[in-house]
């Protein structure tokens, strides 16, 4: 009887063991998190960052999902037993006078969809996924390429006026184009134009809607091209110090004596006499090659840390070519810094951009702008007020999540936080 109670009591105890070694092992799991999860956890708690985020996404949404929000054409249109989409052809080759940016919006606007199937095919592990979207991401270009611009001056509401029974067309819930002229000039806001229209009668939401990526691609665009620009300066002064760091050095303390925006006031002019076309691509040319200062300050300064930790050493012991440390084992040190400075230089293209165009040195007119928008309400604010209300709070709600989104990202990369 004893041993069995000796059994009984000696199973009893290993249980218990077993149980708090499963308890301690599910603890130890909780505690320990990587530098990844506890920064996403950091971001989550930030409620501003992720009021950034939304913000971000709405106007990345409304810039790319542009011509399903706003367009003049019909989506679709059944008429005489048969399907159409009249806006389908000018997704390829739009009628605007910034060609470029509209196909590239475009462009994403398509590829997402395949995209999003793509990644969710992903999860089952399906084979040869990256070589179908890359094929099919080459041939979606071909459509873009062979497709060629045409006028088209056809009054789609007052075709589809004329439909007979049964037949039907379906518009976007803004029914206007961007450079239609569809009501009197500087109308108020009302249930037909729900934020007015400008002075030659464009519908302004549908015009603020199309501005939306002409602020994003001077944004990510001239940032792209400061990043760049920042990024090799600041590491080939950092990495190699020397006279090669003073010389540098002083090249950036000579471009930062000129006030930035008043470089960018005098380039634009310059710009525009020499009478370029693409206004926008010579607005983010000028905003990306006057920016890279303060980049190239902060890559050289986290250069000189690293310059000095044992691996990079390490590194030049073995005799490791200068051009693979730079790119394999400083430059992925710096992923952080360039992410935080990439969300903020968004923010400070975007606000540069617009009040070039309000000044009238920017993107010009008819191609629809925040800042261009703004610029209309300037003679008299007070009477065209919806110019100036709408458009300003867009360009505040756009800077402002871009920046609250930076300084979340900047909590959850920064190891001291």
């Amino acid at each position: 009887m004893n041993n069995k109670k000796d059994k009984q009591s000696s199973k009893s105890e290993n249980q218990k063991e077993k149980a708090e070694e499963i308890t301690t092992s599910k603890e130890q799991k909780k505690v320990l998190k990587t530098p990844l999860q506890e920064g996403i956890e950091r971001f989550r708690k930030d409620n501003l960052a992720k009021l950034g985020l939304v913000g971000m996404i709405l106007i990345i949404a409304a810039a790319i999902f542009a011509p399903l929000l706003a367009n003049g054409r019909p989506l679709i249109v059944y008429r005489s037993g048969m399907f159409s989409s009249p806006m389908l052809r000018y997704i390829f080759a739009p009628d605007s006078s910034e060609i470029i940016v509209e196909q590239f919006f475009n462009y994403i606007f398509i590829f997402s969809p395949i995209a999003l199937t793509l990644i969710f095919l992903a999860r089952k592990k399906a084979k040869y996924l990256k070589t179908i979207g890359i094929t099919l991401a080459i041939m979606l270009l071909i459509p873009f390429a062979v497709t060629k611009p045409r006028l088209d001056k056809t009054n789609w509401r007052t075709e589809t006026a004329k439909l007979k029974n049964g037949e039907f067309a379906i518009f976007a819930p803004v029914p206007y184009g961007p450079s239609e002229n569809v009501a009197i000039p500087y109308t108020p806001p009302s249930l037909k134009h729900y934020f007015g229209t400008d002075k030659i009668g464009r519908d302004v939401l549908s015009r603020m809607i199309y501005g939306s990526r002409v602020s994003l691609a001077v944004g990510i665009f001239a940032t792209s091209i400061t990043i760049v620009i920042g990024i090799i300066i600041g590491l080939i002064s950092g990495y190699f110090g020397g006279r090669t760091d003073f010389f540098v050095m002083r090249l950036v303390e000579i471009v930062i004596c000129f006030p930035t925006f008043l470089l960018l006031l005098i380039l634009m002019s310059i710009m525009m006499d020499m009478e370029f076309q693409q206004s926008i691509l010579i607005v983010i040319a000028v905003i990306g090659f006057t920016g890279w200062t303060g980049l190239t300050r902060l890559i050289r300064g986290e250069t000189l840390k690293l310059r000095s930790l044992p691996f990079i050493q390490a590194c030049e012991s073995l005799a490791i070519p200068t051009w693979r440390i730079m790119l394999y084992h400083l430059l992925p040190n710096l992923v952080g810094v360039i992410m935080i400075s990439f969300t903020f230089g968004i923010a400070g293209a975007i606000l540069a951009e617009s009040s070039l165009s309000f000044l009238g040195f920017g993107v010009q007119d008819p191609t629809a702008s925040w800042g261009e928008l703004l610029r209309q309400s300037f003679e008299d604010p007070s009477t065209y007020w919806h110019l100036t209300l709408f458009p300003g709070l867009a360009l505040f709600i756009a800077v402002l999540s871009f920046n609250f989104a930076g300084e979340g990202l900047r909590k959850t990369l920064d190891p001291k936080e």
